[in-house]
């Protein structure tokens, strides 16, 4: 037998690209293979190329917000540190008006004697309430409207800037005015007072408070909408009641978005009864020597009564409410 007939075939098979026992089909699929892996490591080359691509312009992108951002706070801030600078300047504006139109008030003032310039001055003792009065009562029978004026001028300067020496001049208005006018007045003078410090305040304070401590003013503004209809009542109450002094009450009023109309009746209404007290006592004024002595336990219990009675409304309000619903 020719021995060389064995071995042929698979000679044959070797000699194609050195591939051992493949055929003609098995190599088109691993050359079919062979180019669909370059291919798919191009595209993936490519791809990360694209996504190289994109994350730069990303980056790029947001490194551009930030900067716009970063601008825009700057902006933001320059104009609120500006805003703020001008709403100091007003109310140093309006303040040296204050000065000048007290001053223009005292320029009209009856002239008085040697011995008694010295006196005519903010009295911030009961000593000095005492020789204001004595000096002003000579004069509130020939020069009245102009006692009268220099007096309401001055009990509301007093308060549109929260200067102590109000509960004075209350002490004095029982001294040297009718009863009737002198509560009315000094109602009056509070209410107005108030509200121009209040208005002082919308325009400086509020907007710091809300700038820098913007979490608690919310919580404090969304308290006084949810008992809107009882603002009067709450106002009349904190008036009467010494809880809070009556200069926290004016500056922070408006941060927490009480409305002006409240206030200023709230204000008129609630500080009548310690008015009274005060006026009642400056009948006498020459018999006290401080301040403190205008308050008794009688006078303490009546106004924890009218406290507690311009509650009423809210409670009954409340407890129909719940009544109903």
């Amino acid at each position: 037998m020719d021995s060389t007939r064995g071995v042929g075939p698979t000679a044959a098979a070797t000699d194609h690209g050195g591939r051992t026992g493949m055929t003609a089909t098995d190599e088109g699929h691993i050359d079919a293979l062979t180019a669909t892996a370059a291919d798919e490591m191009n595209t993936a080359k490519e791809t990360d190329g694209v996504a190289s691509n994109a994350a730069i312009v990303i980056n790029r992108r947001s490194n551009s917000i930030e900067n716009d951002l970063m601008q825009v706070k700057a902006h933001y801030c320059s104009e609120v540190n500006e805003s703020s600078t001008k709403s100091l300047l007003i109310v140093g504006g309006v303040f040296i008006g204050a000065i000048c139109a007290l001053a223009l008030v005292y320029l009209n003032f009856p002239d008085l004697d040697e011995n008694e310039q010295h006196v005519l001055k903010l009295p911030t003792t009961m000593d000095d309430a005492k020789a204001l009065g004595l000096v002003l009562s000579r004069y509130t029978d020939t020069h009245y409207y102009q006692v009268l004026v220099a007096y309401f001028s001055t009990y509301v300067f007093l308060q549109s800037f929260a200067i102590p020496g109000s509960i004075f001049l209350s002490i004095l208005s029982g001294f040297l005015f009718p009863f009737p006018t002198a509560l009315f007045f000094v109602c009056l003078s509070s209410a107005s007072g108030a509200s121009f410090c209040y208005l002082l305040s919308y325009l400086v304070g509020r907007r710091l408070v809300w700038r820098h401590f913007p979490g608690r003013a919310a919580d404090w503004s969304s308290h006084v909408q949810k008992n809107r209809d009882h603002l009067l009542n709450y106002m009349i109450f904190l008036r009467i009641t010494p809880f809070l002094p009556n200069w926290f009450i004016n500056i922070t009023a408006p941060v927490i978005n009480v409305p002006l109309a409240p206030f200023f009746f709230g204000t008129f209404l609630g500080v009548a009864p310690p008015s009274f007290v005060a006026i009642k006592a400056g009948i006498t004024i020459q018999q006290l020597t401080s301040s403190s002595e205008t308050v008794t336990y009688t006078s303490l219990l009546v106004m924890a009564v009218l406290a507690m009675i311009s509650l009423l409304p809210v409670i009954f309000k409340d407890r129909l409410r719940k009544k109903f619903d």
